[in-house]
């Protein structure tokens, strides 16, 4: 196992919690965040924090200069599809641009190991269930294609540079740890929304009911957020021969917008109202993951 790890985006809902995970196995970890969607109380207090950007190249090769950082975490990154569909800008700015800056100041200062966070949103509509990693990448948004253009970076950066590269295509991440969890604001994610929904007497938005599913919402695989974060230290622990590899992250199960609601409703005793609003442009109808 390593012993310094850089985590960006240490600071948002999976990396506070992978940082809480390594910190157990008393790894020494340096977080980088811009805390322009991470919080400050999300920064574990073992963790050596540093606010700064991956777009800043100066703060890279500073941290890479100061600390004995033998691989990276590379999660930040901007997330909302519907955002990225209407102001696709950022996201090839931080996304992208961001990304290519952090590696190129891995291959700079000697550091080849890095697992990085993508998503799902890669595969774009399903041609099959359930997906599994050598189905076609057609992504319907903007999102997705900053994710999938970064994975081919590491693909031949990690042939020309010696790179390990290891991509994790996240399905629906959920639940929380002992001590951190979602905290978005607004939130987005589609259990927290039901929930706060069921405590606060307000109304759950489900958009568009009439998908070719069961009960014409939206199906989607969700993977606990622990297990997530454990998947990452496992992929650290691993030699990685071939270079670069690909991996899904899911339960292999997929439920329906509704079905999430009826069990919302089990759960906490409470009726959830549900208003019906037309599709999200950049939704797919179902994403599920084949479990290896």
């Amino acid at each position: 196992m390593v012993e310094t790890i850089l985590v960006t985006g240490g600071a948002g809902y999976i990396g506070s919690v992978l940082v809480e995970r390594l910190i157990k196995k008393d790894v020494r970890v340096v977080m980088l965040d811009n805390l322009s969607t991470g919080h400050k109380k999300a920064i574990h207090p073992a963790a050596i924090f540093v606010q700064g950007d991956i777009r800043d190249r100066e703060c890279l090769d500073e941290l890479f200069r100061n600390y004995p950082i033998e691989a990276v975490i590379h999660m930040a990154a901007k997330a909302l599809i519907p955002e990225s569909i209407t102001d696709p800008a950022p996201f090839y700015a931080n996304n992208m641009v961001g990304g290519l800056l952090l590696v190129d100041a891995m291959v700079a200062h000697g550091v080849r190991k890095i697992v990085f966070s993508s998503t799902a949103a890669v595969y774009g509509e399903p041609e099959y269930i359930p997906l599994d990693e050598v189905h076609p990448t057609q992504p319907l948004n903007t999102y997705g294609d900053t994710k999938l253009s970064f994975e081919k970076v590491l693909k031949w950066y990690a042939g020309a540079y010696g790179l390990e590269a290891t991509v994790f295509r996240y399905f629906s991440a959920a639940g929380a740890s002992e001590t951190y969890g979602e905290a978005h604001v607004p939130e987005t994610h589609l259990i927290p929304r039901i929930l706060l929904a069921a405590m606060n007497g307000e109304n759950a938005q489900i958009y568009g009911d009439d998908y070719d599913t069961s009960d014409g919402t939206c199906v989607r695989d969700f993977i606990h957020v622990v297990d997530l974060a454990d998947a990452h230290i496992s992929a650290l622990e691993l030699h990685n021969p071939e270079g670069f590899r690909v991996f899904n992250m899911g339960s292999g199960n997929g439920y329906s917008v509704k079905e999430v609601i009826n069990v919302a409703e089990e759960v906490t005793g409470k009726q959830v109202q549900r208003v019906i609003q037309p599709r999200r442009p950049g939704d797919p109808v179902t994403s599920s993951a084949t479990l290896m």
